[in-house]
């Protein structure tokens, strides 16, 4: 779709701006608007609530878009008819969509190694050690610089992460090491995994997504697998070798303890089945 700038536009990301929203929530929230008045071919500021609440079952129903896209997009109707318009009547009853709760995709321990033991260049079994070895997003990981490693500490800095804000990750001396590796071999000066094309532009996640992809297929691994599964596994093992919840959440990131325990619901606790005390094991042979 192509786009131009508009009064309106501009409007909007003013608004935005000003609430110091992250630059991917505005490039998302002006694009939803964006996709919203091309539906209808009309300017936005022309369309009322009957309008939206067609587009949201239209993009629901017919398009079948996944929870976070529909509620994305019910968030940029609300904030625009809220913050640009200011005619937040038209938005007061506007539903968000109810979530479908689905468990993380995690790996095995075994499945770990033999993923890191797959890979075959040093920057992508560098950068998917980290990924696991701290638990940081794939973001977090483009965005690392040379000043980020304490080694006298072992923390990694993450700077604003999401929601803006800083936090410590673990840094592993086996992941230490690798960087040194790294580090002899590239010499980079401030973005530890610089863009190709531009050094002082971060790496593509693109890139990373990829290079867990092969590794994965490398690795005979079945699993659908992305970067994010490695943060998923990180605060997973680390439940199962009894971590505190709200230890794991504050290295994640994770701004409520409830965002944590999902992990407590993969790792199900170490119990056995009442038919298997009452009932003999048969043998398969």
């Amino acid at each position: 779709m192509v786009t131009t700038t508009t009064p309106l536009r501009e409007q909007m990301r003013l608004a935005l701006r000003i609430r110091n929203v992250s630059s991917r929530t505005e490039y998302i929230y002006i694009h939803m608007v964006a996709c919203f008045a091309a539906h209808f071919r009309r300017s936005p500021d022309r369309l009322g609530r009957p309008h939206i609440e067609q587009y949201l079952l239209f993009i629901r129903d017919v398009k079948k878009v996944s929870y976070c896209w529909y509620n994305q997009c019910a968030c940029a109707l609300h904030f625009f008819y809220r913050y640009v318009l200011d005619r937040p009547r038209l938005v007061q009853r506007i539903p968000y969509g109810h979530r479908e709760r689905h468990l993380p995709v995690v790996l095995s321990m075994d499945e770990i190694l033999a993923l890191l033991a797959a890979v075959r260049s040093l920057r992508d079994r560098v950068m998917l050690t980290v990924l696991y070895s701290a638990g940081i997003r794939l973001g977090e990981l483009c965005r690392l610089r040379l000043e980020d490693i304490d080694s006298s500490r072992m923390l990694l800095r993450i700077r604003q992460g999401k929601g803006h804000k800083d936090r410590f990750a673990p840094l592993s001396p086996i992941a230490l090491d690798l960087l040194r590796q790294w580090w002899r071999a590239t010499h980079p000066k401030d973005l530890l995994f610089p863009n190709q094309f531009d050094a002082s532009r971060p790496l593509s996640p693109a890139t990373v997504q990829r290079a867990v992809k092969v590794a994965a297929r490398d690795a005979g691994i079945t699993k659908r697998v992305s970067p994010h599964t490695l943060r998923h596994s990180f605060a997973t093992h680390l439940v199962e070798q009894g971590s505190a919840v709200r230890a794991v959440g504050v290295m994640l990131g994770h701004a409520h303890s409830r965002t944590t325990e999902i992990y407590t619901h993969v790792s199900p606790p170490q119990v056995r089945s009442p038919l298997d005390r009452i009932v003999p094991p048969t043998s398969t042979e």
